[in-house]
Order: C-alpha cells, then sequence, then structure tokens
C-alpha cells in the first residue's frame, strides 16, 4: 500500500451533544445584526459609512462571513479559494474607500469573536476537547482571512499610490515646463496653491553611506524617504519633488498671496532645513525663491543658480535665498570681462588647495580659524597657503581692495568652468 499524503480534516465539534455549526446556523439572523451594531460602535471607520452601504454589501459581508466560518465548522476544512478571493476583492473596495486596514482587519476579527462567544456559552467542563477544536479552527481561519484582507488591501493600494504618483510626476512636470499646471492638478486631485516654496536642494551624504560593510544603496534610500517623510508631515497640501541621492527639487504649497515676499519667511524656511538636515541625517544646503504655479519654471531655474554660487563660492550647509548671494550671483554673469577675471586665478591652476583656501577664507568672511577649521586643516596653514596664493596672483585676500577682485575673479572661474547652471 502507498501512503496517502491527503490530510483527513477535523470531526465537527460538539458541545451538549449538538453539532457548533448547527448552533452557530440557528443563532446567526440574530449575530449579524449584533456583529453590525459592534463594528459601528467600536470602529469609526465604519460608523462613518453611508447607512445605505452599511445595510447593502457590508452587512452582506458579515453574513458572508459568519456562513464562512460554520461552513468551516461543519466541513473541518479551511475556506476555499473562491471564498478568498472574495475577500481579497471586498477588501480592496475598502482601500478604495479610504478604510484603515486595521479596521477591516479588525472587522473580521470582531465577526469570528462574537461567533465564538455565541457557541461556547453552552460548553460544559466535558466538551473542553470540542472547545479546543473551535479555537484551532478559528485561529486558522483568521490566518487565511487576515492574509486575504491584507493582499486585497495592499494591491489596491499599491495600484492606487502608483497611478496617484504618475499624476504628481506629470502635475510637477508641467510645473517645471511652464505651461498651465490645471488640467494635470485636476488629474491629481491636487489644488494648486496661491504659490510654492520651490526648493534646490543640495545633499550631503549620511554617515551610514560612508562605511565600507554598510551597503551604500539602502542608506541613500532611507535618507531620501526620512527626507520626503518629513516635508509631507510639515507640509499641510501635497509636495512634489524630484530628489536623487545628492539633492534635487521640491515644491512645498504655500498659502501666502504669490506676491508675498520670501524674505519675510526666513525663519520659517531656515527651520525647516534645519529639521529636514537633522531627520535625514545630512547636511543640506537649499536655496529658496517664490512663485506662483505659472511661474514656477523661472524660480526652478533661479534656485538652481543660486544653490550652484552659493556652493561655488564655499558656503556651508543651510538655506539661502538671492539677498544672500547678490554680490556673487552678479559677478556670476558672463560677461566681456569674464575671461580676462578668471585669467587671474590661471597661476593656481596647478594647486587646487590655494584655490579652496581662497575661496573659504573670503566665505568666511577673512576669518582664519572658521577657515581652518571648514577645511580641518591648521590656521597657520591657512596663513602659509594664503601667502602663496599671493605671490601667484599677486592678489592679498586679506586686503579690502583686492578681495571684491578675487570674488569676480572665482565667481568668473566657477562659471567659464561648470557652463550653464542647473536647475536639477
Amino acid at each position: 500500500m502507498t501512503a496517502s499524503n491527503t490530510v483527513e480534516p477535523d470531526p465537527a465539534p460538539q458541545l451538549g451533544g449538538i453539532p457548533v455549526h448547527k448552533r452557530l446556523l440557528d443563532a446567526s439572523p440574530a449575530l449579524a445584526p449584533a456583529v453590525m451594531a459592534r463594528l459601528v460602535e467600536q470602529l469609526p471607520s465604519y460608523g462613518a459609512l453611508p447607512s445605505e452601504q452599511l445595510r447593502g454589501e457590508t452587512a452582506q459581508a458579515v453574513d458572508r462571513g459568519i456562513r464562512t466560518f460554520i461552513k468551516v465548522l461543519r466541513t473541518g476544512e479551511p475556506p476555499q479559494e473562491a471564498e478568498l478571493a472574495r475577500i481579497r476583492e471586498s477588501s480592496a473596495r475598502r482601500a478604495d474607500e479610504g478604510i484603515p486596514l486595521e479596521a477591516v482587519v479588525g472587522a473580521y476579527h470582531f465577526g469570528a469573536e462574537a461567533c465564538v462567544t455565541q457557541v461556547l456559552s453552552a460548553a460544559e467542563p466535558d466538551d473542553l476537547p470540542d472547545v479546543l477544536l473551535v479555537q484551532r479552527q478559528l485561529l486558522g481561519f483568521l490566518r487565511l482571512v487576515s492574509c486575504a484582507v491584507a493582499a486585497g488591501y495592499v494591491e489596491e493600494r499599491q495600484t492606487a499610490l502608483g497611478d496617484e504618483q504618475v499624476a504628481r510626476q506629470s502635475l510637477l512636470s508641467q510645473l517645471l515646463e511652464g505651461g498651465d499646471p490645471r488640467a494635470a492638478a485636476d488629474r491629481a486631485g491636487i489644488r494648486l496653491p496661491p504659490r510654492y516654496l520651490v526648493l534646490g536642494i543640495s545633499m550631503g551624504p549620511h554617515p551610514d553611506e560612508l562605511l565600507p560593510e554598510v551597503n551604500a544603496s539602502v542608506a541613500v534610500r532611507r535618507k531620501l524617504r526620512r527626507l520626503r517623510n518629513e516635508l509631507q508631515r510639515r507640509t499641510p497640501g501635497v509636495p512634489l519633488s524630484v530628489l536623487s541621492g545628492d539633492g534635487g527639487l521640491a515644491l512645498v504649497p504655500d498659502e501666502t498671496p504669490a506676491a508675498g515676499q520670501l524674505r519675510a519667511d526666513r525663519e520659517r524656511l531656515a527651520r525647516l532645513v534645519a529639521e529636514l538636515s537633522r531627520v535625514c541625517g545630512a547636511e543640506l544646503l537649499v536655496a529658496a525663491a517664490a512663485a506662483a504655479p505659472d511661474g514656477v519654471a523661472d524660480a526652478a531655474r533661479l534656485v538652481g543658480e543660486i544653490r550652484q554660487v552659493a556652493k561655488a563660492s564655499g558656503r556651508g550647509p543651510g538655506l539661502y535665498l538671492l539677498d544672500d548671494v547678490l554680490l556673487e550671483y552678479q559677478l556670476s554673469r558672463p560677461s566681456p570681462a569674464s575671461e580676462a577675471l578668471a585669467a587671474l586665478l590661471g597661476p593656481l591652476a596647478e594647486r587646487p588647495e590655494l584655490l579652496d583656501t581662497l575661496r573659504t577664507f573670503l566665505a568666511c568672511g577673512i576669518d582664519r580659524r572658521q577657515a581652518a577649521a571648514r577645511l580641518r586643516i591648521h590656521p597657520n596653514t591657512v596663513d602659509y597657503r594664503l601667502r602663496s596664493a599671493m605671490k601667484l596672483t599677486g592678489l592679498d585676500a586679506a586686503r579690502g581692495a583686492d578681495q571684491l577682485t578675487l570674488r569676480a575673479a572665482l565667481a568668473a572661474h566657477d562659471t567659464l568652468g561648470q557652463g550653464e547652471f542647473a536647475t536639477g
């Protein structure tokens, strides 16, 4: 004889000589309304549903769930795939309606608990084996049902989030291209604000990215996820962003009239940048501008230029508005004098450490100790490098008359060396 792999179903449990499924079937007409009342009372998401839906689809789902458990008790077999498929479909509809997953799972647990309470109230001491069997069948039923609920819910949410993300990226593209964004906003279900705060972000590495034993791509994804989540948490509307591991662009909706001056929001924006940096664990240099939706494209180009100028002029992490880099910004504009100014630094072409020291010294307000700290060298080394640069160029960074010339030369050097400004 060959051994069979077929698992025999559990015998139908009985209490007091009466099959448990028969007791539950007799009680089901009153049991389903009792479960419905408990759902409405204890799960606010269900209590907020339209009465038509509660009396219709929701009541039918409760009744079907009870009858499915009755069948499990009668046959000793788990729910069939067809029934689990119906549960997945029902859960997907709840996800589409915005009912939380914990409420959907909780509804099935409430129903199962009501069933067991109803039938086990008649149990006697001699019924212990059957009581344990009922409990085991209940746990198996809930395991399969919970998995089906989660699968249907998650699949629907992934589909919805995918569609939502595509619609949002379409709106972002439309804003950055300078077209009329209203149709794209309607498709994304987003109300256009009076203005956007346009943030050009340069992001340093998280410490984990620099550890050889850590998967750098995982560390980058965690950094970006934390940044996006914090930006969403601190934004009343829907922020739009295109970000990579070293930065990118974010549009933050703002209810201030479009003509409002951004400098009045400096403290609020500086706090936001500091908090974003803290949460994602990386230094951030953020250039900011404000624009009505139809002006976002120009603002994005501007913050790209501000960000590049701030970085090129040796500014540290933090928030930068156009007002903060007015001189460097103007000096970086191409002109007939650009090549001649850049040529003043030609003697330093083979000495990049001198160029970096000049840049940092000027960015630190000609404070040699602060420049040394930022460069992580000794102050005496700063002095030595500045003297070397002066011998090569004839320009003294400590002399007021030469400082403006050096700033202009650095701006021209960076402009000619990096080409067109980027907006990303």
